[in-house]
């Protein structure tokens, strides 16, 4: 198909609300013409062996910071400005440094080399072996780094990358793969295919292994598609992520790390609160300190880099969020601040919306909203907020504030998440270098995608078995399990 024939979708610029970007989809032929080069080349990327596919990672590692500029210019634009954008730079080369001190001793924790215990005269080592091609369908909120934040172990593992970005957020891609292309070796094993859910589809059937980050109703669908095809496939799928605050809590450090909890990024982060349970002796005084400082908060309407809240990324999402906010009053909540929709200059913004009154009828306590709301809702004991907590078809990351951390501790035992954060909200990257979790309920699927075993979701683990007794003989079979039979 001649470029001149390709199909193009128009990308929306979110503080401007403009068309300002043609994204060229990518056919499904050329998805799996290359599909069909990635794998040609990953045996050879695979034979370098991990210190050699250090080296190569090391010299992107340069290009990235070359780049840096660049990476986040394109990632705020993507995102309408988002205070992490302009870290990506940086987020990146974490990335990929990360990998470099921790691969090696990641997959040397998943070999064994020695004597079985079963059967001491055999010699058992294992051989770590690569899924050839791994497809990564990424998001469009923080778009760059939760698409690296898988691909770049899978390189490391030894696998080729073909990387679908959300058609919503494109322009990253660019500067990025100036990077790759800058070093042939990993251009040869990690690629892009654009465009929408026919892109996605194609990537699927192309792919040995699949990781998505993004909705229920999407991941649900691929999980099908890829169970018919009979691979893995790693699933990330977004909360309804609850905080607990006590009656013992500081509220100056509850309220300042709820709302940034809620708000940061404008909400739209998987791991964001959404829920709130607040001990009803206190209840009305938090609630107080929450508006006070939520009056704080500053859009960055008139200048991307400063303020505290960017645009809508996806104009849709506006939408959603009102509408949970209209079901939560229909149903006989109280807006205290916030939650009208604001078109400044093209973009949509929603300042920190602070919503009481609320109950788990209501769509605000039940559904993932993605938007900048704080609903909160006071408990009478300790046992009513776990079950609250707990009440829900998520269980991604969940937060506990309380008067010290054992008391923090006790109640974060007890609540179904991934993460629990003690005495703060927010704290997932703390994880990503040290420790894999798994998500109850619907927010994912699959192996970790954090700490540093997260590489052994690329590699298969193959036994090598080598007898240094005698053989058994068929004719003896009859022998074995009787007491006394050698």
């Amino acid at each position: 198909m001649a470029d001149s024939d390709a199909r193009h979708l128009s990308v929306r610029n979110p503080r401007t609300g403009a068309i300002d970007f043609q994204l060229a989809v990518t056919p499904p032929a050329s998805v799996a013409e290359k599909a069909r080069c990635l794998r040609a080349n990953q045996p050879g990327w695979a034979a370098l062996g991990l210190d050699g596919r250090i080296a190569v990672m090391r010299r992107w590692l340069g290009e990235v910071a070359r780049r840096a500029d660049a990476i986040a210019a394109a990632d705020a634009e993507d995102t309408g400005g988002c205070h992490t954008s302009y870290l990506q730079g940086f987020i990146t080369m974490g990335n990929i440094g990360g990998w470099i001190e921790d691969a090696a001793a990641a997959l040397d924790r998943a070999a064994f080399a020695g004597p079985s215990r079963a059967m001491p005269q055999v010699e058992v080592r294992t051989q770590l072996v690569a899924y050839p091609l791994v497809g990564v369908i990424s998001p469009w909120n923080a778009p760059m780094m939760l698409a690296l934040l898988d691909a770049v172990p899978a390189l490391f593992a030894g696998s080729a990358v073909l990387l679908k970005p959300s058609e919503i957020t494109p322009r990253f891609i660019e500067p990025l793969f100036e990077s790759v292309r800058a070093v042939p070796e990993l251009a040869a094993v990690f690629d892009t295919a654009m465009g929408d859910a026919e892109t996605g589809q194609a990537v699927i059937a192309a792919s040995d292994l699949v990781c998505f980050t993004g909705s229920v109703p999407t991941g649900r669908k691929i999980a099908i598609a890829c169970a018919e095809r009979l691979i893995p496939c790693f699933l990330e799928l977004g909360g309804k992520d609850p905080a607990i605050v006590t009656a013992a809590a500081d509220l100056e450090r509850a309220a300042t790390a709820v709302l940034r909890g809620a708000v940061h990024a404008t909400g739209q982060v998987c791991f964001s609160i959404e829920r709130v349970y607040v001990d009803h002796s206190i209840h009305d005084a938090f609630v107080a300190r929450l508006v006070e400082k939520a009056g704080e908060v500053r859009l960055n309407a008139d200048d991307p880099r400063a303020g505290h809240l960017h645009p809508f990324t996806f104009a849709p999402q506006a939408a959603i969020v009102a509408a949970h906010l209209a079901d939560a009053v229909a149903k006989g909540a109280t807006i205290l601040t916030g939650g009208d929709v604001e078109e400044i200059g093209g973009g949509l913004y929603m300042r920190p919306t602070i919503v009481t009154g609320v109950t788990h009828d209501m769509r605000l306590m039940r559904e993932e909203t993605f938007g900048p709301i704080v609903p909160v809702m006071a408990y009478q004991e300790i046992d009513q907020a776990v079950a609250l907590a707990n009440d829900t078809d998520f269980g991604l990351t969940a937060s506990v504030i309380a008067g010290s951390a054992e008391e923090a501790m006790a109640i974060g035992e007890r609540v179904n998440a991934g993460s629990v954060f003690l005495q703060d909200t927010f704290l997932t990257f703390a994880k990503n270098r040290t420790i894999g979790t798994n998500s109850f309920g619907f927010s994912g699927l699959g192996g970790s995608r954090t700490g540093p075993e997260s590489i052994l979701r690329f590699v298969r683990r193959k036994a090598l078995l080598t007898q240094h007794g005698p053989v058994a003989d068929i004719r003896n079979d009859h022998h074995l399990g009787k007491p006394g039979a050698h």
